[in-house]
């Protein structure tokens, strides 16, 4: 007896009619015509089933937050910081449990099932620290959460931040990051790359970097990055996040560049929606986009994941936690509209995600978690046209969330028509 048969599902890699065997959790068998008998039994209808959303990149300590104290007028990245350095000092275990929970089940209903949140370390009692903590432990069921111990004001520019950073990691963060290019001097952002990696070579742990979230074509902490990662033998598990200022670089240098990063390893986690909104602020025309080279970074054989960073928070007003939203805003910015390139997109917010992350047991194939989303979409590319509606999300086998089909009714004269703006399947 399975515990669940899900029927006539296409795929992400385009196989059709397929149906997905569930048994203890885990995927038993995938084929088309299954027969067997399942205490659940779910027809697709030749809909797309996805491996569950990852969002590779986020900020759950202070999610939901925008508003208090005031509101970034400018919109830059440095405002964000000194309303969260206001901000910090106030919060409580359970205001952030409150509102990363709520952002939580947002993610969850979205198909999102695992998230990398960075964490602020600079507060001496690691209030975000241990909130976030607890929450990763109440919601370990259902949703994957890893955390990054995050240095907000600089390592070396906040003095406690080696301390900090080892009880948050002997506490059970799980991956060291840093923030470079906030650092008072070039120089100092890269000896705090070296310390960083240092102290995760030690413990055996990930690495993300918030790398280069700047405009300056001349913050080049990703070559740090790089070799410390070549130095340390840490390939394949660093990543760099943001590296905007790879958008003003010039191409020569570019050249030069992802050879290296290849070679290190070292994957990107671009942020689609927050890198368009913050980058080119000091511009006037043209305005730069300010988003990592993800077409050539890819082409050069760099992985690439996204994430969301934020949702109504100090750097950003908006947002649902929706990752196809931020599929679609990296089509568009990063001129990603050819089909394979929307494809690419799609993977940067599923399996490109959980590789980065590291996650066990993630796809669609025999032996793998049960966890999927069954998508208002026939492929990817629909998927992301529509931000498509989850008609089913499924956790371990077990449905945690279900929407009606987004449909609606026209009335045009004597005539009903139904809509549901999926484009015409080919005979």
């Amino acid at each position: 007896m399975l515990d669940m048969l899900l029927r006539n599902a296409t795929l992400p890699d385009g196989r059709r009619g397929i149906d997905i065997a569930i048994k203890d959790g885990r995927i038993a068998e995938l084929g088309q015509g299954i027969e067997a008998e399942a205490r659940l039994s779910l027809d697709a209808e030749g809909k797309l089933v996805s491996p569950p959303f990852v969002d590779s990149h986020f900020h759950l300590d202070s999610t939901l937050s925008a508003g208090r104290k005031r509101i970034n007028e400018s919109g830059t990245l440095l405002e964000g910081i000194d309303i969260w350095a206001d901000l910090v000092k106030e919060l409580t275990p359970e205001d952030i449990k409150e509102r990363a929970r709520r952002l939580c089940h947002w993610s969850i209903a979205r198909g999102c099932l695992a998230i990398r949140s960075h964490v602020d370390i600079t507060d001496e009692s690691l209030t975000a620290v241990e909130a976030l903590l607890e929450l990763r432990q109440e919601l370990k069921p259902w949703l994957d959460l890893q955390l990054v111990a995050f240095p907000q004001n600089g390592f070396f520019r906040f003095q406690r931040s080696r301390d900090h950073m080892e009880r948050a990691l002997d506490k059970g963060v799980d991956v060291v990051g840093g923030i470079p290019h906030f650092e008072r001097t070039m120089t100092e952002g890269a000896a705090s790359l070296r310390v960083l990696c240092d102290i995760a070579s030690e413990r055996g742990l990930l690495v993300d970097i918030h790398c280069d979230e700047t405009d300056d074509p001349l913050s080049r902490h990703i070559e740090t990055l790089a070799a410390e990662t070549q130095r340390h033998g840490l390939q394949g598990r660093v990543a760099g996040s943001h590296l905007t200022s790879m958008h003003s670089m010039d191409n020569y240098y570019v050249s030069k560049l992802l050879p290296l990063m290849r070679e290190s390893g070292v994957a990107g986690v671009a942020n689609p929606l927050i890198n368009i909104a913050i980058q080119g602020r000091h511009d006037t025309y043209p305005k730069r986009r300010g988003l990592m080279r993800v077409k050539e970074m890819r082409a050069a054989g760099i992985p690439v994941a996204f994430g969301h960073d934020c949702v109504m928070d100090p750097w950003y007003g908006l947002g649902s936690h929706d990752m196809l939203e931020v599929a679609h805003m990296a089509v568009h910015v990063g001129h990603m509209t050819g089909a394979e390139e929307m494809r690419e997109c799609y993977r940067a917010v599923t399996s490109a995600g959980a590789e980065v992350l590291h996650l066990e047991s993630y796809g669609l194939e025999p032996g793998c978690n049960a966890d999927m989303v069954v998508l208002q979409a026939h492929d990817p590319i629909e998927a992301i046209r529509l931000r498509a509606t989850r008609l089913f999300v499924i956790r371990r086998g077990e449905v945690i969330a279900a929407s009606a089909p987004t449909n609606v009714n026209l009335t045009l004269g004597n005539e009903a028509h139904r809509v549901d703006f999926l484009a015409p399947r080919p005979a």
